[in-house]
């Protein structure tokens, strides 16, 4: 018998978190995918390209909600969501990583008594005030099935007193990324486009709350870039919350090129060719790891311990890296299909 999964979903990120896993549903058969945007990030990108590029179909339910204040995002989103959920009566909500649309759909869930799965459960930074770490906790500790990337997560939760439905599957991102640079290869010329050399530049993005909205710490975040600007050149799509502040404040970083948000293969291409990434980003971080790419991560501290530990990464604060290796806990690009068959065998 099918079984029914809504797939809430409102960044970027998370459509292509959602892709593999969508594959992966299809493939077992005896699922049927309902996807949900919230509409959270809107993006004038989220076009027909954008969903060929990952191979999904567009969502059936495009919930228009954006440009509010976290309360006033997330009670609309509950809003909505529990009208598509009772409509749809699924068996199962499936939700992505710590966005405002994460936790709305963990409580419009929980609320109507549908069982809620999480992907990237059990990440944490340890930072209060960052309000994804809430929204990770919460969307955790309203969750059935909990899909952990690693090792450390399923410790975090166990910590927490989250033991029952803890899965380490390995991380989705894994499977994303090694799709996405096949699919590259032969389809992405921003390369050429840019007169790029693999290996001869660095990638950086900026775009997280606590870089942009403190005025003291975004100079200092672009004065740490222009001063690595004079050692390798930087390319740096721009979010267009950044690129805004940067017109508000008059900010930029010398010697960087500034470019357009990517597609999603362009960005994999970019940054499976070049020679270190500077992000504050988590997504960008790991990706940086299934490129064996090095990662500088502009933040005080990141959810992905274990990029540190294998000496992939390392926080702007500290000078060097530690002794590098691979990390096995991201699995070997089958998260997707673990998901699919836990799913398939849970409640």
């Amino acid at each position: 018998m099918s079984r029914t999964v809504l797939t809430v979903v409102g960044a970027r990120p998370q459509f292509i978190k959602a892709s593999p896993v969508s594959h992966a549903l299809l493939a077992h058969g005896g699922f049927r995918e309902i996807l949900v945007h919230t509409g959270q990030h809107f993006d004038a990108a989220m076009s027909d390209v954008f969903f060929e590029e990952l191979d999904i179909p567009p969502p059936k339910y495009n919930l228009e909600v954006n440009s509010l204040g976290h309360g006033a995002m997330t009670g609309r989103m509950l809003e909505k969501l529990e009208e598509a959920m009772i409509a749809e009566k699924p068996d199962w909500v499936l939700i992505y990583g710590d966005t405002n649309s994460t936790v709305a759909g963990a409580l419009a869930a929980a609320k109507l008594h549908i069982p809620v799965a999480h992907v990237e459960a059990g990440l944490r930074s340890f930072n209060r005030r960052m309000p994804e770490e809430i929204n990770r906790v919460v969307a955790d500790h309203l969750s059935a099935t909990l899909f952990c990337p690693t090792q450390t997560a399923v410790d975090n939760l166990k910590d927490e007193g989250i033991t029952k439905g803890v899965h380490h599957v390995g991380d989705v991102m894994y499977d994303v990324t090694l799709a996405a640079v096949e699919r590259a290869k032969g389809r992405s010329r921003i390369l050429e486009i840019h007169g790029l050399s693999p290996k001869s530049y660095a990638v950086a993005t900026i775009h997280r709350a606590e870089n942009t909205d403190d005025p003291a710490r975004f100079a200092k975040v672009m004065q740490w870039l222009s001063d690595r600007a004079k050692e390798t050149p930087i390319v740096m799509p721009v979010h267009p919350r950044t690129r805004k502040l940067m017109e508000k404040s008059g900010l930029t970083p010398a010697g960087v090129r500034l470019i357009d948000p990517l597609g999603y293969l362009d960005m994999a291409w970019l940054t499976h060719n070049c020679a270190a990434v500077f992000t504050d980003s988590g997504g960008l971080q790991k990706e940086a790891y299934f490129h064996r790419v090095p990662c500088v991560t502009l933040r005080d501290e990141t959810e992905w311990v274990e990029t540190v530990e294998a000496g992939w990464n390392r926080l702007w604060i500290n000078e060097d890296y530690k002794p590098r290796r691979d990390i096995s806990d991201y699995g070997t690009g089958k998260s997707s299909e673990k998901i699919a068959a836990l799913l398939s065998s849970a409640g």
